[in-house]
């Protein structure tokens, strides 16, 4: 199952409170269809029905059922390059 780092806790956290997202919402990841290979991310109030659910702290990441094998032995963090919020998806240790 996908896990999610410490910084990337904040980050959601952060982008969450910035957006005005009620408790028990947070992230949510989904294969982006008209890119294979590509995720959409968006901040929602609360997970899909069958959405899997990440916690990290009060963070929280929603993962498409569809999305859930592709991300099975991936970790989300930031990417400290970036300028501004930007997510990266690395292998589990």
């Amino acid at each position: 199952m996908l896990t999610m780092t410490d910084s990337a806790s904040t980050a959601v956290n952060d982008l969450a409170a910035q957006a005005g997202v009620p408790d028990g919402g947070g992230l949510r990841i989904a294969e982006s269809t008209p890119e294979s290979g590509s995720f959409e991310l968006a901040l929602v109030p609360s997970p899909q029905p069958d959405d899997a659910v990440v916690e990290n702290g009060d963070a929280k990441v929603f993962v498409a059922p569809a999305t859930v094998p592709t991300l099975e032995n991936l970790t989300l963090d930031t990417d400290p390059n970036a300028q501004g919020p930007a997510f990266v998806l690395t292998p589990q240790a």
